[in-house]
């Protein structure tokens, strides 16, 4: 690195001092973050990156299907569902070796974690002992681990930690508002209290939300207001474009305008900013322009690889095709500069 870009480097006009955590966040001043003037918004958004982060390093995870389909529920959004019309035929739970092998190929392409996600409403206890001994053995392997399997107890959190779980997926979704309009067979609170459990069992949280389904702005702020409220913030935000698939009952939902998904991940990036943001589903819906703005509003984390758990994703010399464009690089694990 030459003298020049030592000179402006992340760290050389930001500290965390300048953006502290807050868990105090109104509802008003996330809306007001909204309403800025884009570049004002961008500045604030990069202002904090720089913070916590080197803006020119993104986190690479793999996102394995291990149980796909017949799910209970009824997610609008998910061809998983039982209920739709449409839907991906339920298989068994894959076995721990088939497993492991995928999570060493995972590691040979860069990825620093291995996400494992199950078509559970939440899992059964001989079932969770099976997840148990995939995390064992991917946490052999040195990769950080992560599961979504739905809704869990206190007992089956705890039991996640004693296997060696990094880190737990459960999504918000939306706002609590616009939740039942999008899903019926559980409760925003039940959501919220498998968090609760998550966390009291030592498990970090990986929770965001989809854009796209016919929500306001006022839900997106909502829903950020939510997770930047949370006893601690979640330690990875997946961010969500929709993906409407035919058959499920937000096939024919209004796309979100770029710019305003570009907001949203921004105003994420600033109240909280010490979290990863991935830039997850709806990738392959996604011109290199958007990208490229959603990693300067704050983006520093993907899933590399060809596919998510029910969708394509790019492939991955797509993926460091426009890194090297932007200059951007995989990075090591925990990056964060308070790590």
């Amino acid at each position: 690195m030459s003298a020049l870009q030592q000179s402006v480097s992340h760290s050389s006009f930001f500290s965390v001092n300048d953006f502290p955590i807050r868990h105090d966040w109104k509802s008003e001043e996330v809306s007001a973050l909204f309403a800025l003037p884009f570049p004002e918004l961008m500045f604030k958004a990069q202002s904090a990156h720089r913070s916590y982060f080197d803006p020119t390093k993104i986190q690479v995870a793999t996102l394995l299907s291990i149980k796909s389909g017949g799910c209970p529920e009824d997610c609008a959004y998910c061809p998983q569902s039982a209920r739709h019309d449409q839907k991906i035929a339920a298989n068994k739970l894959m076995a721990v070796e088939e497993v492991l092998e995928r999570a060493r190929a995972a590691r040979a392409e860069g990825a620093t974690r291995f996400c494992m996600g199950a078509a559970w409403r939440s899992p059964k206890a001989h079932d969770l002992e099976t997840v148990c001994a995939m995390i064992e053995g991917v946490k052999a392997l040195g990769l950080e681990t992560c599961v979504t399997l739905g809704m869990l107890d206190q007992g089956q959190a705890q039991r996640l930690k004693v296997a060696g779980l990094d880190y737990y997926n459960h999504n918000l979704d939306t706002s609590e508002a616009h939740y039942e309009k999008i899903i019926s067979t559980r409760t925003y609170q039940d959501r919220l209290d498998t968090l609760a459990f998550i966390r009291d069992a030592g498990i970090k949280v990986c929770c965001g939300g989809i854009l796209g389904m016919g929500e306001e702005t006022s839900d997106r702020a909502s829903m950020i207001t939510t997770l930047a409220n949370l006893p601690k913030h979640p330690e990875s935000v997946p961010i969500n474009l929709l993906i409407r698939v035919k058959g499920t009952p937000l096939e024919e939902a209004e796309p979100i305008r770029p710019l305003d998904f570009v907001k949203t991940v921004a105003v994420t990036r600033i109240t909280m900013p010490a979290s990863y943001i991935r830039l997850a589903a709806g990738r392959t819906d996604m011109g290199e322009e958007m990208q490229a703005l959603c990693y300067l509003a704050g983006v520093n984390s993907i899933f590399l690889g060809e596919r998510l758990l029910t969708c394509p994703n790019p492939e991955k010399s797509q993926d460091l095709t426009l890194f090297k464009q932007l200059g951007l690089s995989i990075a090591p694990k925990e990056t964060s500069i308070t790590a």
